[in-house]
């Protein structure tokens, strides 16, 4: 299966590397039923492209300087940017290999040459910096300073960047020119470029049920490069993860409530970092939940994560679970790992992924203790979700929008989308319904909360008596994590029937640094990140 997707990618790559100019849009057609009988119900798709954008209008800006670079500056570069860790990339500027403006023009060449095809197109990318181009010539005159220096990053389409609209995907949010969010002006201080927006399920996948995951009116259906169609891209930071798998960019950053990081990150064969609430600030990104919301980095490797964590990073006194961090990055290598003890579940070594996984540590001298599971009771935990969005969304509006006047809360956003449902909401808004109806308050709900909270954290608290790290898989435990607030990372490692499986670190709350060393002990053994070249 690795060779079937090599050789694919390879022939789609040469193919359309030889096209300087982009060929015909998948979105220039009108939208379609697609997938009707794949044997995943929410993989049968009512709406493949956006009814409100066309890809090809992305490049606007950028065709004549794309044309000017053209496909042997593209073939030339490959080899220098693709899979390389940012450490790398700025060891080539170093060496005057390529500068920032043509590493910019290289991403944005590759996302031309595979997202205005109609057979290789992903949906990922929702939204470009026009002025892009021009800030990297800038950086290029200027003296470095700091490893983020000129590296482009793409933000998921719900982290406010003021010259881009911030929709969540959503069609009532479509002219939404946000604040810059604080983790965005943390990256911008650190001379970062924002490439542009990814796509992601529709107001972070609590919209709709039972619909795709990646799908949103205005970004259309992501797919994921690894089975294009055929398998899930994870959600809601699919268009992240996507973009990682894809190089479109240096780095990405997703968000998470619970599993939108980890789901897309091993579906798409990247490393993804849903951090404690509160290590990085939520401040300017729509909310779901201000109880479980956190951004985090989506990378292709560990040294990635770590330097874009410490770059978002910082305390922000607008949120009031934000936390003074320390760099994880200068201390990513000092680890015994003699001296950790991580756990397993014995029910989990069925998968082969996760088995493997657990002999592989212990051969490399992990100390792997069993960890028996007990009940948890998480009833309600969903209800979090509606409380919570119900007045924390209403609150991102009034303090982020220019659209409070005529826009308060979510049975406004319901009645706009039922004006043109099979466009704006085709999928159904049933999440929002049952926002609307939800009867419980803030007030009223906080002891339920309390004991979600406390019996998550005590399932948790009892491994970590006698284990530093809890080894899982995917994102299978990932509502537990959240609602216990630990951290958790996954790791590219492997496939199961060629669709890409990460296992996944899960530590206390405020352990990202030990969580990221121990991923870069393993990495180090050799990536099992599945390439597309």
């Amino acid at each position: 299966m690795k060779n079937i997707l090599f050789l694919y990618f390879f022939l789609v790559n040469h193919l359309v590397v030889s096209q300087i100019q982009p060929a015909k849009s998948l979105s220039d057609k009108v939208p379609y039923i697609d997938n009707i009988d794949h044997s995943i119900q929410r993989m049968r798709y009512k709406v493949t492209d956006s009814h409100f954008r066309k890809n090809t209008d992305l490049f606007i800006p950028f065709n004549a300087a794309l044309d000017a670079f053209g496909s042997e500056n593209y073939k030339r570069l490959s080899t220098l940017i693709l899979e390389k860790n940012v450490v790398e990339l700025q060891e080539s500027i170093l060496k005057k290999e390529f500068n920032y403006h043509e590493l910019v023009l290289f991403y944005l060449f590759r996302i031309r040459l595979f997202e205005t095809n109609p057979e290789t197109s992903l949906n990922a990318i929702v939204s470009l910096n026009p002025e892009v181009l021009n800030q990297a010539k800038q950086l290029d005159k200027k003296k470095k300073k700091g490893l983020l220096y000129g590296i482009p990053v793409l933000l998921k389409d719900n982290i406010g960047f003021s010259p881009l609209p911030t929709t969540a995907g959503a069609a009532i949010f479509k002219e939404n020119y946000a604040k810059d969010a604080f983790i965005t002006k943390r990256l911008e201080k650190e001379n970062a470029l924002i490439l542009g927006k990814t796509n992601l399920s529709e107001w972070a996948y609590y919209f709709c049920q039972g619909c795709p995951v990646g799908y949103s009116a205005l970004g259309g259906q992501t797919y994921n490069p690894y089975g294009r169609k055929r398998i899930e891209t994870g959600g809601s930071s699919s268009g992240s993860g996507v973009a990682a798998a894809m190089n479109y960019a240096a780095l990405t950053v997703g968000t998470e409530t619970s599993g939108s990081i980890l789901s897309p990150s091993s579906a798409n064969s990247v490393v993804g970092l849903k951090p404690t609430v509160g290590y990085l600030s939520r401040n300017g990104i729509v909310p779901i939940s201000s109880t479980l919301d956190t951004p985090g980095p989506m990378t292709k490797n560990v040294i990635d994560n770590a330097l874009l964590l410490d770059a978002m990073s910082g305390f922000d006194k607008k949120d009031k679970r934000s936390k003074k961090t320390e760099s994880v990055f200068k201390d990513l290598k000092n680890l015994n790992i003699k001296e950790l003890k991580i756990g397993y579940f014995e029910s989990l070594l069925k998968n082969e992924i996760y088995k493997k996984a657990v002999e592989d540590l212990s051969l490399e001298g992990f100390q792997m203790i069993k960890i028996e599971e007990t009940p948890v009771n998480l009833t309600d935990f969903v209800k979090i979700l509606s409380v919570d969005m119900k007045v924390d969304l209403a609150t991102y509006i009034k303090e982020n929008t220019m659209l409070s006047e005529k826009l308060k809360k979510v049975e406004d956003i319901m009645l706009f989308n039922l004006e043109d449902i099979s466009k704006r909401a085709p999928y159904g808004q049933q999440n929002f319904e049952n926002i609307v109806n939800e009867k419980e308050t803030l007030e009223t709900f906080k002891p339920k909360k309390d004991t979600i909270y406390y019996n998550a954290k005590n399932y948790f608290d009892e491994a970590f008596k006698k284990t530093d790290i809890i080894l899982s898989v995917a994102n299978t435990h990932a509502q537990l994590a959240a609602a216990a607030n630990s951290p958790c990372l996954t790791l590219p490692y492997g496939e199961r029937a060629g669709q890409p499986l990460g296992i996944t670190l899960i530590g206390p709350q405020w352990s990202e640094k030990k969580l990221l060393q121990t991923a870069y002990q393993i990495e180090s053994w050799g990536s099992k990140r599945l390439l597309i070249k």
